[in-house]
């Protein structure tokens, strides 16, 4: 935003001009152990709902540099770096929880002058987060750096401090009215899935909408044909005779992602070995979640010449089952149950095979009963994805409001403003005011202790921080 856009008594200004920014210590196996641990934060223990202060880590920090990395009460720490764009930046806001508590350098500090209010600064920072600005700033590949430098030129608008913190009781209030809103729609999105997981259970029973449907438990073998698939090698990438070939990633609970599919190189005779026929349930082999082991979704014939990898199951109705009815019973948290038994290891890992496939009891009713029991399960399905899509679209529209509010509360639009409150460029001119005094202060005390030591006949060593001084300064200083 220019200058020109801001509305009387705003500025714009850089993040370094009202607030010290720096990164954190970084952490050395040097520092685990010593006689000064003390507690620091890390990028974990940052959250967008503020911080996460369960499991703080402890590293050694001396005094002086205790002084330097100390956490103080309104101080807003941000997430240096992260794999994923969207947590680039996000801010939190320390209230002095831990005393003599540091910060390691996943985390930047942000500290606010004097004439800043710290709730104002972490909202803006919270919004930069939210809208991707930081992500967009940040450096790297795979890993997204936005550095202390960067965070330092960043250029944010400032009102007077009055205004400052009317916008964030305004913020406060609409925020949590929205949080609220969006608590709830959460809520019910896990009620409709709660709901979904009920049908299935029920078709499984055989009871749904009433019904009494009596079924045989029967073995999985015993009602359709279970295959494994192709393993990925090097001389299977697609050169000559190439063909679609699905992968885990394209197989969710009761549905297909078929957004991207791989080729792969097939040889004589194996296209009709293993292509896939509508009706087939693709069935996942393995997965370090118990609650995804075993997920299934049927193919219905989407691409043509369509083969699958080793680590998807391919289970074949007979005549005796139907498809839709099969994917239904087998995602149902009844018999997800059982693959989870089966398919567990000493390892941690949870691993399907053909012949634990194979070994699943599944009930199987007649043909008609089934017919039955696919058509009110659809019905049920078409009534809650209808409640699942009313609610993500009012997620989106929170998403977007929040949006808009933070974006006319930090363009000067939220609020009215009020002509007598001091202009946030006398602000800043008495931060800069303030920071030369200090620097000033600073510089004096180094001279003075520079001129002690000389007069003792002790010369300080040279820094890159404080040029030499000449042998006949020393005199200089006295006759000062």
């Amino acid at each position: 935003m220019s200058k020109t856009e801001l509305p009387p008594g705003w500025c714009s200004v850089r993040l370094e001009e009202i607030a010290e920014v720096r990164l954190g210590r970084q952490r050395s196996p040097k520092n685990h152990a010593g006689e000064q641990m003390r507690p620091y934060l890390r990028a974990a223990n940052v959250d967008w709902n503020g911080l996460k202060l369960d499991d703080v880590k402890e590293m050694n920090f001396t005094d002086a540099e205790l002084e330097t990395y100390r956490l103080l009460p309104g101080d807003i720490v941000l997430g240096e770096a992260s794999g994923s764009p969207r947590e680039v930046g996000k801010p939190a806001l320390w209230n002095g929880q831990i005393d003599d508590c540091c910060f390691q350098n996943t985390l930047i500090r942000v500290r606010p002058e004097p004439g800043i209010e710290p709730q104002y600064l972490l909202l803006l920072l919270r919004y930069e987060a939210l809208r991707g600005a930081f992500a967009r700033g940040a450096r790297g590949v795979g890993i997204h750096h936005l550095g202390s430098a960067k965070l330092a030129s960043w250029s944010i608008s400032l009102p007077p401090l009055a205004e400052q913190r009317r916008i964030v009781e305004v913020l406060d209030d609409l925020i949590s009215r929205l949080d609220a809103a969006e608590e709830s729609i959460n809520r019910n999105l896990k009620r409709s899935n709660h709901a979904w997981s009920s049908v299935l259970n029920a078709v499984a029973r055989g009871d749904l909408n009433g019904r009494s449907v009596q079924a045989d438990l029967r073995l999985v073998s015993e009602v359709a044909e279970v295959s494994g698939g192709i393993q990925k090698q090097q001389k299977r990438r697609p050169v000559d005779n190439s063909f679609p070939f699905l992968r885990v990633a394209n197989v969710a609970r009761g549905k297909l992602q078929l957004d991207e599919i791989h080729q792969i190189e097939l040889f004589d005779g194996e296209l009709e070995r293993h292509k896939l026929e509508c009706g087939d349930l693709l069935v996942v082999e393995g997965n370090g979640s118990p609650d995804q082991i075993g997920r299934a979704a049927t193919w219905r014939g989407e691409v043509d010449n369509a083969v699958h990898q080793n680590h998807l199951i391919r289970v074949r109705p007979s005549g005796e089952i139907l498809p839709r009815y099969l994917e239904l019973v087998w995602n149902s948290p009844l018999v997800v149950d059982q693959l989870r038994e089966v398919a567990r290891s000493t390892s941690g890992l949870y691993t399907l095979s053909t012949a634990k496939v194979k070994s699943v009891k599944i009930p199987v009713p007649s043909v008609s009963d089934q017919k039955s029991l696919v058509e009110a399960a659809d019905a049920w399905e078409t009534s809650i994805d209808s409640a699942r899509e009313a609610l993500r679209a009012a997620k989106f529209r929170s998403h977007l409001l929040r949006q808009s509010t933070f974006r006319r509360a930090f363009s000067g639009s939220l609020i009215s403003q009020d002509p007598v409150d001091e202009p946030a460029s006398s602000i800043q001119e008495r931060i800069r005011v303030a920071r030369e005094q200090a620097g000033r202060r600073k510089s004096s005390r180094v001279r003075r202790a520079r001129t002690v030591k000389a007069s003792a006949g002790v010369m300080p060593a040279p820094s890159s921080a404080i040029e030499p001084i000449p042998s006949n300064a020393v005199q200089q200083e006295f006759e000062l």
